[in-house]
């Protein structure tokens, strides 16, 4: 047979300390080893008592492994899944008492300017935030047992693929160095040719074995990454709902502070709360040159920013108030916006479709910034005024062309990114409406869905509620200007 080349000290490279620079862990293995389903070629050379244990092994390693975590996950979801719908029962009540709360001001408001409705509406402000902090407690609440929830079972996949590796690196070098004897011990081993039958049916049960444990130790990295995913968009929403935490307990002080202005000016006279209001009511004027900051980075008069609200609403039938409230910065407290390049910030797969919306534009890709990763590692990559990523962006396209004329349409194009906002958000309303009934609680909702797609619960009366109580605000600037 002539001499054998020296046997090494590992087949696969099945861990990272022994990892063969060229290839990767789970890259095609040597042909000598028969993972498809053809039937082997090779002659196994062990007895046929050895390869059962190996078979039984296996089978152990690859079954049982399996069903343990699963049982873990069955007994911790148990409670959680009770803790979670405790929580959304605590939510939904506090919705209900915050709704009464706005129909209490906008009762308030439709009895027109008093010093005593401005009291009283004040009061009800107070109410609603302590109730919304109270909401925004119970949602930080929920994210932090996801948090833990999602640990765990990042802990038990580990612990699974650790136990498969060791499995696999156990099996590739017996089966290598089954592989290494010379033909004529084979004769010598297995005697009767029932024997020889038997060995090999034995080693194509442990080959298809060690094919599944192979899929599986993909399919468990997989999962890894997704639970790891899951873990960060967790911890960013958490830092989120807390930045915004901290912004309406802000508020209520700041609303309690008015009230107590308003009375020491006022003295409780109704005269003199008329000459205030007067004194301090902008003009259609002074509302129109007003800086309006876009969401994305940049910023245009009010009047300018009512002209392309204008322009999406009419296509869309989104009231512009609301439009300007979703792209004005100060909704999201300035987060989620930065100046990175998108090989930097975004996924791989939207970097490639970036790249198409650059090229059909005819725009230099490493001139134009886009939003930055967070700190927690997920990905940024929004563009433009309306801070849409590159894959949400394709699919309103056509639709934006339509309505503005510009074909293909620009991300970093005012009246584009105006356009795209409206469509996004008439979809997202649409969505809201089985939910929800006053108008108030559709917007919020699609504002949510808008900063955090499929998290929007969590943002509900965060991102959500800075929206809507923004578009209130509008509309009594847009009111003023046409009048």
């Amino acid at each position: 047979m002539g001499s054998q080349p020296p046997k090494p000290k590992i087949v696969g490279d099945i861990t990272s300390m022994r990892a063969d620079a060229n290839r990767g862990s789970f890259s095609r293995l040597p042909s000598r080893l028969n993972l498809g389903y053809q039937r082997a070629v090779h002659i196994p050379l062990t007895s046929i008592m050895r390869y059962t244990i190996y078979v039984l092994s296996v089978l152990f390693l690859v079954l049982g492994s399996v069903t343990a975590p699963t049982d873990v996950s069955r007994a911790q979801n148990a409670p959680t899944d009770a803790e979670r719908q405790a929580l959304e029962v605590q939510l939904k009540d506090l919705e209900g008492q915050i709704g009464q709360y706005e129909s209490q001001i906008a009762g308030y408001k439709k009895q027109g300017s008093s010093l005593k409705g401005e009291i009283s509406t004040l009061n009800s402000k107070i109410a609603k935030l302590n109730l919304q902090i109270q909401a925004i407690n119970l949602t930080l609440k929920e994210l932090n047992r996801n948090i833990a929830e999602t640990q765990s079972q990042i802990t038990i996949t580990e612990s699974s693929i650790a136990t498969r590796k060791a499995a696999l690196a156990e099996l590739l070098q017996n089966l290598y160095v089954s592989e290494r004897t010379p033909l004529i011990q084979i004769f010598l081993e297995n005697p009767q040719l029932s024997d020889f039958f038997s060995d090999l049916n034995n080693v194509t049960l442990l080959q298809s074995s060690l094919r599944a444990t192979i899929v599986q130790v993909t399919d468990l990295r997989e999962q890894l990454q997704d639970k790891q995913d899951q873990f960060h968009l967790a911890k960013a929403d958490a830092e989120s709902v807390r930045v915004f935490q901290a912004a309406q307990k802000q508020e209520v002080d700041s609303v309690k502070v008015e009230k107590g202005k308003l009375l020491e000016v006022t003295k409780g006279q109704e005269t003199k709360y008329q000459e205030l209001l007067k004194q301090t009511k902008e003009t259609a004027a002074q509302i129109r040159s007003r800086i309006f900051q876009l969401l994305g980075g940049g910023e245009l008069s009010f009047e300018e920013a009512y002209q392309y609200a204008k322009l999406a609403g009419s296509a869309t039938g989104i009231r512009p108030a609301f439009i300007l409230a979703v792209l004005d910065r100060e909704s999201a407290l300035g987060q989620n916006v930065g100046k990175c390049s998108y090989k930097t910030a975004m996924s791989p797969s939207n970097q490639k479709i970036f790249l198409e919306i650059t090229k059909a534009l005819n725009i230099n890709p490493d001139v134009m910034t886009v939003s930055c990763p967070n700190r927690d590692g997920v990905y940024g990559g929004a563009m433009g005024p309306a801070q849409f990523i590159p894959s949400t962006w394709v699919l309103y396209d056509d639709s934006i062309a339509k309505v503005t004329g510009h074909n293909p349409p620009s991300p970093w194009n005012n009246s584009d990114a105006f356009v795209a906002t409206a469509l996004y958000m008439k979809d997202a309303i649409t969505g809201c409406n089985s939910l929800y009934t006053a108008q108030t609680s559709r917007e919020r909702c699609a504002a949510a869905k808008y900063y955090a797609g499929g998290r929007w619960r969590s943002y509900l009366w965060t991102y959500g509620e800075a929206v809507v109580t923004r578009a209130a605000s509008f509309q009594d600037d847009i009111d003023t200007i046409l009048e």
